[in-house]
C-alpha cells in the first residue's frame, strides 16, 4: 500500500474542509495541501475533486479571471453533512491514536 492510499481519505477531508471555508480551485488547493505536507500532482488531485463532485459533496462551475478560465469548486449541503460526520470520526480516531501513545510512553 502506498502513502497515497493511506492518506487519500485525509486529503479528501482537507479538500472538503477548505471548500467549506471558501470556494477552491485546483492549483490553489494543491498549494494548500503542499503546506500540510502532501505533494499532489494535478493528475492525482483532479480525479479526487471529480469523485467528490460525483458523490454530491462538491459542485463546480467555470470562472473567468482575465484571459484564464478555471473550474471553481464549492461544498454542497451534502458535503457539509459528510464533513461534520467525518470530524466526529476523526476526533474519535485521533483520541485513540494519541491515547495509546500516551499510555505507552507512561510505561
Amino acid at each position: 500500500m502506498s502513502d497515497k492510499d493511506l492518506y487519500g481519505g485525509l486529503i479528501r477531508l482537507h479538500i472538503l474542509h477548505h471548500a467549506a471555508e471558501d470556494p477552491i480551485f485546483g492549483l490553489g488547493i494543491i498549494e494548500e495541501l503542499r503546506r500540510h505536507g502532501y505533494d499532489l500532482s494535478a493528475g492525482t488531485l483532479y480525479p479526487m475533486l471529480h469523485g467528490l463532485e460525483k458523490k454530491g459533496y462538491l459542485t463546480s462551475h467555470h470562472e473567468r479571471t482575465g484571459r484564464r478560465e478555471r473550474r471553481v469548486y464549492e461544498i454542497t449541503s451534502v458535503g457539509r453533512e459528510a464533513l461534520t460526520a467525518a470530524k466526529i470520526k476523526v476526533k474519535e480516531l485521533f483520541g485513540e491514536l494519541f491515547e495509546d501513545a500516551c499510555e505507552n510512553s507512561a510505561h
